[in-house]
């Protein structure tokens, strides 16, 4: 997958998710107090009750202090709306169309998207694709042994360069005669000059001429070590 693509389907669905779960807290944080049907109508009968909305045989309902309720009416029980008008509550009544499917699916929604962005999330990470997990991993990149071994006598030109690389090439060779003596291996050489002037190609020769693995970065690679990622 092209990684700007994968990037935006992870934010995308982080976003979903987060709402989802604000969505999910908040309908689990105003959900209505369920009570029996009994102490139902004795409120309605003491005239607490404000406004209902009846869905079937559920009611929902606002008391006049602001509390939610919500109870279940009996199959058989008549009479309700009656006592409802009596005591001069607004009623409003709904279809029930919602399936008991429908409502399960509703629950566990969230909870399945979390556990499929977790999924997600750790396929991501075992796949290399935490690229902001790698900070300050080295993404050096190993020359393969099937390419030619290039060695000075492949470099044409640039004698004066080759000459001052050369105690580099020794101290590559042979560290352990020049740590005794007390010398110290350089951290590394500074090749200057304009793009094509083979740069990269008398790097590659002085590793073949100390015989020694050859690695490749690329300079925004380089640079976020030091800077930070996407420098």
């Amino acid at each position: 997958m092209n990684p700007t693509l994968r990037s935006l389907l992870f934010w995308a669905v982080l976003v979903v998710v987060g709402v989802l779960i604000w969505n999910f807290s908040t309908d689990f944080q105003t959900r209505d107090t369920a009570l029996p049907f009994s102490e139902f109508v004795a409120q309605v009968e003491q005239g607490q009750v404000d406004t209902v909305t009846l869905t079937g045989n559920e009611i929902a309902g606002v008391l006049k202090n602001g509390d939610r309720i919500q109870t279940y009416a009996p199959p058989q029980y008549e009479g309700l709306a009656n006592t409802l008008l009596e005591r001069d509550v607004q009623i409003t009544a709904k279809e029930a169309t919602a399936s008991p499917w429908a409502t399960l699916m509703y629950s566990w929604a969230p909870v399945l998207l979390i556990i499929g962005f977790w999924i997600f999330f750790m396929r991501q990470m075992q796949s290399g694709g935490n690229k902001a997990l790698s900070f300050g991993k080295s993404r050096a990149k190993l020359s393969s042994s099937t390419q030619k071994k290039m060695t000075f006598k492949d470099v044409a030109g640039v004698d004066e360069a080759k000459e001052e690389l050369q105690e580099i090439i020794e101290f590559l060779k042979e560290p352990q005669k020049y740590q005794k003596l007390g010398g110290r291996i350089p951290k590394g050489v500074l090749l200057v000059g304009a793009p094509g002037t083979g740069k990269t190609l008398l790097a590659r020769a002085v590793a073949g001429e100390a015989s020694v693995p050859f690695f490749t970065i690329s300079g925004s690679d380089f640079v976020e070590m030091f800077v930070g990622v996407g420098a």
